[in-house]
C-alpha cells in the first residue's frame, strides 16, 4: 500500500521482504548468489498430501539432528529439532499448523552469530556491525534458541557483542552478511544470522528483514557495541527512507 501511495517508508520492499520471509526462497537466492547456505528439503502442501512417506524420504539426505519448520513464519513458531527419523512426521505436522510450506535443514554445528547491516548512502556499500552471538545455556531445557528462549525465558539466553571470534572470522561474517542484504536486493536495515563452525566455517542461516527493535534486541545492541547509538540509528534509518525515491520502483 505504502508503494501504491508513493509513501516513502522504513525497510525493504516487496520482493525482498516476501523473499526474505520465505526460508526457502531466501536459501535459493543465496545459493543463487554464491553464498554458503546448509543442507535443506522443502516439502510443500501437495507433497506432504500425495505422498508422506517420499516426502519423509526426501529427509534422509540430510544430517541427523535436523530443524523443521515453518517456511514462512517468525520468532521459531512451529519449530522443532529432530534427533531421529521417528520424530519427523510429528515435527513436520507441528510446523505446518503455522505454514503449509514446510523446510527441513541439516543440523549444522557451530556458533550461532549474528551481524546487524545497515544500507549505506547513495551508491556507498551496506554497512555491516561487529557480530554478536547467541548463547543458550544448559540446564533450561532448551535444545536451541526457541520461542521459550527468546521470549520467556531471557536467564536461559546470554547475548554478547563483539562476539569472540578472530579477525579473519569477524571480516567473512561482515562481508557475507552485507552480500546476503544484497542478494535479496534489501533496503534499511537486516539482521543476518550465521553459523561459525568449529573450522571457522561461515554458514548462512537467515536473514531478517525487520528485525527487533527494541534497546533490548541484537540489532541495535550489535550497532550500539559498533559506534551508533540507538537514537542515531533510528535518525539513519529515517533518513534513508526519506532519500529512497518514489514511483520509479
Amino acid at each position: 500500500m505504502l508503494e501504491l501511495t508513493d509513501i516513502r517508508y522504513v525497510g525493504s520492499g516487496v520482493l525482498a521482504s516476501a523473499a526474505g520471509m520465505d526460508k526457502h526462497y531466501m536459501k535459493v537466492v543465496f545459493a543463487g548468489a554464491g553464498l554458503p547456505v546448509g543442507p535443506y528439503t522443502v516439502i510443500t502442501d501437495a507433497q506432504w498430501r500425495r505422498d508422506k512417506a517420499a516426502a519423509m524420504d526426501a529427509v534422509a539426505a540430510l544430517t541427523y539432528p535436523v530443524f523443521v519448520k515453518p517456511c514462512r513464519a517468525g520468532s521459531s513458531m512451529g519449530v522443532s529439532k529432530v534427533d531421529t527419523p521417528d520424530g519427523l512426521e510429528a515435527a513436520i505436522e507441528a510446523a505446518r499448523e503455522h505454514d503449509l510450506k514446510v523446510i527441513v535443514e541439516s543440523g549444522i554445528v557451530g556458533r550461532e552469530i549474528e551481524c546487524a547491516v545497515l544500507q549505506g548512502r547513495g551508491l556507498d556499500a551496506p554497512r555491516t556491525s561487529m557480530p554478536g552471538e547467541i548463547v543458550v545455556e544448559e540446564g533450561h531445557g532448551h535444545d536451541f534458541y526457541d520461542f521459550e528462549a527468546k521470549y520467556l525465558d531471557e536467564a536461559s539466553v546470554v547475548l554478547s557483542c563483539p562476539a569472540d571470534l578472530s579477525e579473519a572470522v569477524t571480516d567473512e561474517v561482515r562481508r557475507l552478511a552485507a552480500a546476503a542484504f544484497e542478494s535479496l536486493a534489501c533496503e534499511g536495515l537486516a539482521r543476518v544470522d550465521c553459523f561459525v563452525t568449529d573450522g571457522g566455517a561461515v554458514v548462512i542461516n537467515e536473514i531478517n528483514t525487520m528485525p527487533g527493535f527494541t534497546p533490548h534486541s541484537m540489532y541495535p545492541r550489535m550497532w550500539e557495541a559498533s559506534g551508533v547509538t540507538y537514537p542515531e540509528l533510528v535518525d539513519e534509518l529515517i533518513q534513508l527512507a526519506l532519500e529512497r525515491p518514489v514511483g520509479l520502483r
